[in-house]
């Protein structure tokens, strides 16, 4: 110990790690030249060590021919050496990929069943609520069996699917045929209900069953009799025959196709959804029928834009899921990824109402109430196809009772609003609700697994 006034001090050395010395000719340059996309991905050195080790490195490589201490060393250094650069991953398959062939067949049958009604004009008696009822209760219950269906096909094969369809088709028929004689009564508008649910019954089989062109020959008939209405008006045994033969051809279709696909071995996939799980698909089905009977009081002809427009809504909303996977990929950050998905939601949403909006204005269609309706039932859509069921329902199903209520379609008051402002702030608004609902789920990654 130093005594006072001493200045003499007290050297400590601490012990060094040895150094290897540098060299011009170091081999470890090599290696890293070689190593350069493994080791720029690299977020720790570990993994550069796991891949050495994986790649059979010895401790006396290591030591003899790099001069380095173990494999972590190495790892440590080559990391360092190595810039960060995390490419781009190569180009992957779109799951989203839509035929546009597909969605042209598919967007003419959603169209061409409404020239059933033109056909059969002339057999319709004044009042058509039994019609009206029965293709409500008909389209809920089989957007409902649809989604089911659908279930049942990815968890259990055709052969699950079908029989699904065996037995929800039936009942569905069934239902529909009971509210129109509920409401109408035997007659006319009881025997077109029938056959109009029969004909949405098969057409559901064979739209999940993937048989659309079978679907598109059996509405042949019905289209060609109400193609030769501009020219000769057919008579009313020949449209019977003519609805009769259409019908027919989509049962028989549906048939085929049920036991075709009874025929097929069976996937056994755990776990199945609830019977509960299709009920706001049902629900939607029961709104976005309402909305659209009630879309011809705000424009004679919006509600044939409406369903010929739903080929390019399904082909969009494909363009959707691919584009917002393909904005998923190039994202950073949670954040951005939100950004680009809203912009991605906003692009196909435009587009779609460009659409309707071509026609409206051709006919003299007011647009607005038009492009409210198309805008809530294209996210609708969206959301239902990504899971996202309840918000639609609830949504659809309030704008519905909202537009009857304003417009005084209820006949239990007077109209507080026109039917075209009345479609205009209901179906505005759940279209509003909509988008916030969709900008803030579908901008979750979790959305696009």
């Amino acid at each position: 110990m130093n005594g006072p006034g001493d200045e003499r001090t007290l050297v400590l050395r601490l012990p060094t790690l040895p150094q290897w010395p540098a060299r011009a000719d170091d081999p470890l340059d090599e290696l890293a030249g070689r190593m350069a996309d493994v080791c720029g991905a690299a977020v720790h050195p570990d993994e550069i060590a796991a891949v050495l080790e994986s790649e059979g490195l010895t401790q006396e490589q290591i030591t003899t021919r790099y001069a380095r201490r173990d494999l972590f060393a190495v790892a440590e250094e080559l990391y360092a050496r190595v810039p960060r650069s995390f490419p781009d991953p190569g180009p992957a398959s779109d799951p989203w990929r839509a035929s546009s062939r597909q969605c042209l067949v598919r967007g003419m049958l959603f169209g061409l069943p409404g020239l059933a009604y033109l056909l059969g004009s002339g057999l319709l008696p004044g009042r058509v609520t039994g019609l009206v009822a029965s293709a409500l209760v008909a389209w809920a219950w089989n957007q409902a069996l649809a989604h089911r269906a659908y279930v049942r096909l990815a968890t259990g094969g055709r052969r699950a699917a079908a029989r699904c369809l065996l037995l929800g088709a039936p009942a569905g028929v069934t239902a529909a045929a009971v509210a129109a004689l509920a409401v109408s009564g035997t007659g006319a508008v009881a025997a077109l209900a029938a056959g109009e649910a029969l004909y949405l019954a098969a057409a559901t089989v064979l739209l999940v069953l993937g048989r659309e062109q079978h679907l598109l020959i059996a509405l042949v008939p019905t289209a060609a009799g109400a193609l030769c209405i501009p020219l000769w008006r057919p008579g009313p045994v020949l449209v019977v025959g003519l609805l009769l033969a259409t019908v027919a051809l989509a049962a028989l279709s549906a048939a085929g196709g049920i036991v075709r696909s009874l025929r097929t071995a069976s996937l056994s996939v755990p776990g199945t959804a609830r019977l509960t799980a299709s009920v706001p698909y049902g629900l939607f089905g029961l709104a976005a029928g309402a909305l659209t009977l009630m879309a011809p009081a705000a424009g004679r002809s919006a509600a044939v834009v409406l369903t010929l427009s739903m080929g390019v809504a399904e082909w969009l909303l494909y363009r959707y899921r691919s584009l917002a996977l393909t904005a998923l990929r190039h994202s950073r950050t949670p954040r951005g990824f939100r950004l680009r998905a809203a912009g991605v939601l906003a692009l196909c949403l435009t587009a779609y109402l460009a659409v309707l909006a071509a026609p409206a204005l051709v006919t003299g269609i007011p647009p607005l109430p038009l492009l409210a309706l198309g805008a809530a039932l294209w996210v609708a859509l969206l959301l239902q196809a990504a899971g996202i069921a309840w918000p639609s329902a609830v949504a659809c199903l309030a704008a519905a009772a909202a537009e009857t209520a304003l417009s005084g379609a209820d006949h239990r008051g007077p109209a507080l609003l026109s039917p075209a402002v009345a479609e205009l702030v209901a179906c505005g608004c759940a279209a509003a609700v909509l988008l916030a609902v969709a900008c803030t789920r579908m901008g979750r990654t979790t959305a696009h697994r």
